[in-house]
C-alpha cells in the first residue's frame, strides 16, 4: 500500500504544471494588483477593498479537485488564521471552468467551503478575467499585496506539496518581512499545482 502512495505521489509530481510554462504573463513584483467584485459561497460578493488587510492581502487562485490545491488548504487555512490576527486579509478565488472540471462549479464550491469551514472568502471568477488580469497559471498562485494593493510576493505556497519535505516557506516568509518592514526575501518563486482549466473557445 506504501509504495502504491508513493508511486501515486510521483505520477502527481510529475504533471504538475510549473508557472511561468503556461503562456500569459504573471502580475511581477511591484505592479498594481487589479481590483475585483466576485461572489463568494456565502452568497455574497466580495471586492478587493473589502477583503483586504490593513497590512496587506493574500490573493490565492485555488479549487476544489486538484491534488495541490487539496494538499495547501490546511496550510493556507492556518496561516489564514495566523496572519489575520496580524492584519492581513485572505482570499480564495476559484478560476476554473467548471463545464471543464465539473468538481468546481459553485455548489461544491459552498459545499467544500462549509467542509473545511473556510476562514476566508471563497470566490468564483465565472469569467475568468481575474485570473487572467492576474495572471495566474495554475492552483495554487498566491500573489501577497501590501497595504496599498502592489504584489510583493507571488508564486507557490512553499517549496514541497509534501510538507513534511518543505525547506522554504516561501509565502510565510514574506508576510514575516512585510511585517517586520524588511523586504521580501524571495519577490517571486515558481508556482506549481495543476493547470488553471481555460474555458473552451467555442
Amino acid at each position: 500500500m506504501k509504495r502504491i502512495l508513493i508511486l501515486a505521489l510521483g505520477l502527481l509530481l510529475a504533471a504538475a504544471v510549473v508557472a511561468g510554462e503556461a503562456s500569459g504573463p504573471q502580475l511581477e513584483p511591484g505592479a498594481k494588483a487589479p481590483s475585483f467584485t466576485l461572489k463568494g459561497t456565502d452568497g455574497k460578493t466580495h471586492s478587493l477593498d473589502q477583503v483586504k488587510g490593513a497590512k496587506g492581502t493574500v490573493v490565492v487562485f485555488t479549487c476544489n479537485h486538484c491534488p495541490f490545491a487539496k494538499g495547501y488548504e490546511d496550510r493556507l487555512i492556518a496561516l489564514a488564521k495566523e496572519y489575520q490576527a496580524k492584519g492581513f486579509g485572505f482570499v480564495a478565488i476559484n478560476p476554473n471552468d467548471p463545464a471543464v472540471a465539473p468538481e468546481d462549479d459553485f455548489d461544491k464550491m459552498v459545499t467544500r467551503a462549509k467542509e473545511k469551514n473556510l476562514p476566508y472568502p471563497y470566490l468564483v471568477d465565472g469569467t475568468q478575467e481575474i485570473a487572467k488580469a492576474y495572471g495566474a497559471q495554475v492552483t495554487p498562485h498566491v500573489f501577497l499585496l501590501d497595504a496599498e494593493g502592489s504584489v510583493k510576493y507571488r508564486g507557490r505556497v512553499d517549496d514541497s506539496v509534501k510538507e513534511p519535505e518543505v525547506q522554504n516557506r516561501d509565502l510565510k516568509d514574506a508576510l514575516d518581512a512585510m511585517l517586520a518592514g524588511k523586504p521580501v526575501p524571495r519577490p517571486a518563486t515558481k508556482a506549481f499545482g495543476c493547470s488553471v482549466k481555460w474555458k473552451k473557445a467555442a
